[in-house]
């Protein structure tokens, strides 16, 4: 078993009404398998009401399933002991930093997650340092969250969730609110943590040019997984993702438009570099 396993996990959202009836039901996850390796990177991929967002919720009990089963590193979510250890073990960095910022001052931030599980002080200290350090933030130490950037503020938060010493993080688009630039720092920064640190990552996103970097993509669509494999096998299918309403790489996109008016080009060009490559070698 993987450090992330789930079996047919089903989840509904439920609406009432003022009588306290059931008035709508929408399965938002529908009988869902995955199982992701300590020390993959995986990117799950869909438009918006896909179900990927819900699905990472899953990933550290924020959400329990209305059927079928998610583990944590063994831990099953619904057991309600188990709870605490599965939030040590799968930390969650979301959308808007502003939301995870609590402290006035960086290191002080970083320092609240191993302060509130009972970690010793001069441990606090040694993992906040090793934190800031991993996402490139030690000069900001001092800082104010307040003058920071909407990218550095988002490495503030994957620095708060590191220092609580997790096996997994689980960014769910954690991009989305950022500049160009900004998106570029912070997957830069996870691309590192999962290579330097061996820590599992899994990326909720709907950047194509982010998912790219990940050595498995999982694509949902209404609820289900539809689409799996390394980023080259499935952005090679460019006309079965656009029926799921997704974009495919810029790269990917200029390939399959070349090859359409006769330019033998391969189907899983994801990158300029591939490209300014294959077009090289066909002059």
């Amino acid at each position: 078993m993987g450090i992330i396993k789930t079996a047919k996990l089903v989840y509904e959202y439920i609406q009432h009404n003022e009588e306290n009836e059931i008035e709508e039901v929408n399965r938002a996850v529908d009988g869902v398998d995955i199982d992701i390796q300590e020390g993959e990177f995986v990117a799950i991929l869909g438009h918006n009401g896909s179900g990927k967002s819900t699905l990472a919720k899953h990933m550290n009990a924020l959400l329990l399933p209305t059927e079928g089963t998610i583990w944590i590193a063994g831990d099953d979510t619904r057991t309600e002991s188990a709870v605490w250890k599965i939030r040590q073990t799968a930390g969650m960095v979301f959308q808007n930093p502003d939301n995870q910022i609590v402290a006035s001052v960086v290191e002080e931030d970083v320092a609240f997650g191993p302060e509130n599980i009972g970690v010793e002080t001069k441990e606090i200290w040694k993992r906040v340092d090793e934190s800031l350090k991993a996402v490139g933030m030690t000069a900001y130490r001092n800082y104010s969250p307040n003058r920071l950037s909407g990218g550095q503020k988002q490495r503030v938060a994957i620095a708060g969730v590191m220092a609580m010493k997790p096996k997994c993080i689980v960014l769910d688009e954690p991009t989305a609110m950022l500049d160009p630039n900004g998106r570029k720092d912070v997957i830069r920064t996870v691309m590192e943590l999962n290579k330097q640190e061996h820590i599992t990552v899994i990326l909720i996103t709907h950047y194509m040019e982010e998912a790219i970097h990940a050595g498995r993509i999982i694509v949902m669509d209404d609820g289900k997984i539809v689409m799996e494999g390394r980023p080259k096998e499935v952005f090679s299918q460019v006309e079965q993702l656009k029926q799921y309403r997704l974009d495919v790489p810029q790269m990917t996109e200029l390939a399959y438009e070349l090859r359409k008016e006769g330019l033998p080009l391969p189907a899983d060009i994801l990158t300029i570099e591939e490209m300014v490559e294959t077009l090289c070698q066909l002059r």
